[in-house]
């Protein structure tokens, strides 16, 4: 079974969305004082934190339900915090960074989003309406919109945990909703896909798509918020707040719209899909200065993310190969030596004197991995008997 999210648009009245503003003010501020207890007695497990901190939420007007999740934010919260400290991402043990994380209790925005379930959130899905509870009572008939498929995602699949939340202004429910698998077919080979900065992502078919326009966006993005930051006027802060999220969501655009070609085109030749693994490539690669924003604003995980989980709901196979000397090893030869890659673009192989594009044989390379890993998964690991 596959897990997807569906974004509603909600889109309230004055009168509920000042209950809803006032509902996730209210679990926040319990939020927070749950997170002290935790913090205080040591306590980061659910069912034992809930025996201390059910009474004290519950006295604050805060419903049953309600309660029950903000507790189990909590918790989950803390979990996240202890896998982000164990992976080295708040830096060594004693060092300045992991001390002042480890020194206070973690802290909830007031607007921060609230968990939902069946029993305190219900859809009218042909009024295209939702009720829910806040601290002012059950608000009924509270309108959203959503386009056409993802309202017949919603109809025809099981529901699971929703958030409520605000940003910049406007309301929204993030519905997850569970979804068959496709079986996966037996693939006729495979696509392989080179994930870089220049080029968004590269196949080895041999189509490019080129992230010049969208570089470009976000070199201009970060020159007009440097000019706004420097003038620091009232204006400027108005226009930067207008302005947050507008690179994130062009972004996230482009990748689902790369994440859906490349998809559709693996199923239509029937063939899997092969992509580089680059869990840590942030922590492995050193980079100049001027570079470091294009890499850290690099979203190649979510856009493996999507074409995952594009290719689960078709039947498409995806594996993840080692990615090392993909640029360097020529694919007609295998061949591999750190002059072969001449500069971005251009590959020429020292032993076979092979010429390609330099991300399309990366991408060639990435393929045979792909199906390499593909058959070595398949082998059977039961030796062979005298």
């Amino acid at each position: 079974m596959l897990t997807i999210m569906v974004q509603l648009k909600l889109a309230p009245s004055p009168e509920q969305a000042a209950a809803l503003a006032a509902t996730l003010h209210a679990v926040n501020a319990q939020a927070d004082l749950v997170s002290q207890v935790a913090f205080d007695t040591g306590t980061t497990r659910n069912f034992p934190l809930r025996k201390l901190a059910y009474a004290q939420v519950r006295a604050a007007g805060i419903g049953s339900q309600a309660a029950q999740h903000v507790i189990k934010k909590v918790t989950d919260a803390y979990t996240a915090l202890a896998a982000s400290i164990r992976n080295g991402n708040h830096g060594r043990p004693g060092s300045k960074r992991r001390r002042k994380v480890e020194s206070k209790p973690i802290a909830f925005r007031p607007d921060a989003a609230q968990p939902y379930d069946a029993r305190n959130l219900s859809f009218a899905l042909d009024a295209r309406t939702i009720s829910l509870w806040t601290v002012r009572g059950r608000v009924k008939g509270v309108p959203f919109v959503c386009s056409p498929e993802q309202l017949k995602v919603l109809a025809e699949h099981k529901h699971g945990e929703s958030d409520l939340l605000v940003r910049d202004g406007s309301w929204y429910l993030l519905v997850s909703v569970t979804v068959p698998d496709t079986p996966e077919y037996e693939p006729d080979g495979f696509l392989g896909v080179d994930l870089g900065i220049a080029n968004i992502a590269t196949t080895s078919d041999g189509h490019i798509m080129a992230g010049r326009k969208l570089n470009r966006y976000r070199q201009r993005q970060a020159r007009l918020r440097a000019k706004l930051q420097k003038k620091g006027t009232k204006s400027t802060k108005r226009l930067l707040k207008k302005q947050r999220r507008k690179e994130s969501r062009r972004a996230r655009d482009a990748n689902h719209c790369i994440s859906k070609r490349i998809v559709a085109e693996a199923e239509r030749t029937s063939r899997g899909i092969a992509l580089e693994d680059l869990t840590g490539i942030r922590q492995r690669v050193r980079q100049r200065k001027p570079q470091r924003a294009a890499l850290h604003s690099w979203s190649f995980r979510q856009l493996g993310d999507f074409i995952c989980y594009k290719a689960k709901r078709v039947g498409v196979p995806v594996v993840f190969v080692d990615p090392a000397y993909s640029s360097r090893e020529c694919a007609d030869c295998s061949c591999v030596h750190r002059r072969n890659r001449i500069s971005q673009a251009r590959f020429v192989c020292r032993s076979c004197g092979v010429v390609a594009h330099a991300d399309r044989n990366a991408s060639r390379v990435l393929a045979r991995r792909g199906q390499e890993a593909w058959n070595a998964g398949r082998a059977s690991r039961v030796p062979d008997l005298p």
